[in-house]
């Protein structure tokens, strides 16, 4: 496990602070709303306290809670290969809706 203590800092500027990190999971003694997350992850930093990752667009991913008392969760960034399928599904339910098309 990695001893650095890790921040989040989320795209409407919430940060999430005194992080631990298990591989790719961080470890939170404070519950941690996933709600907190929705729509709010264009725009991640991720800093140990020496360097900062500016991550485009994550995805929260939920994660088992391993220990009592600890908090776990993980952020993958979502390709832009995904983010173009996403902007492709909008287009066409919008496309539908705007037609009187049942999708």
């Amino acid at each position: 496990m990695d001893e650095k203590i890790y921040s989040v800092t989320l795209a409407d500027g919430t940060v999430l602070g005194n992080l631990r990190m298990n591989g790719n999971t961080f470890i939170s003694q404070e519950p941690v709303d996933p709600a907190a997350f929705d729509g709010n992850c264009a725009g991640v930093v991720i800093s140990d306290g020496l360097t900062e990752e500016t991550h485009e667009f994550m995805e929260y991913v939920p994660t088992a809670q391993p220990v009592a008392g600890e908090f776990w969760f993980s952020l993958r960034d979502v390709s832009e290969q995904e983010l173009t399928m996403m902007r492709m599904q909008a287009n066409i339910e919008y496309i539908g809706m705007m037609a009187g098309v049942e999708l």
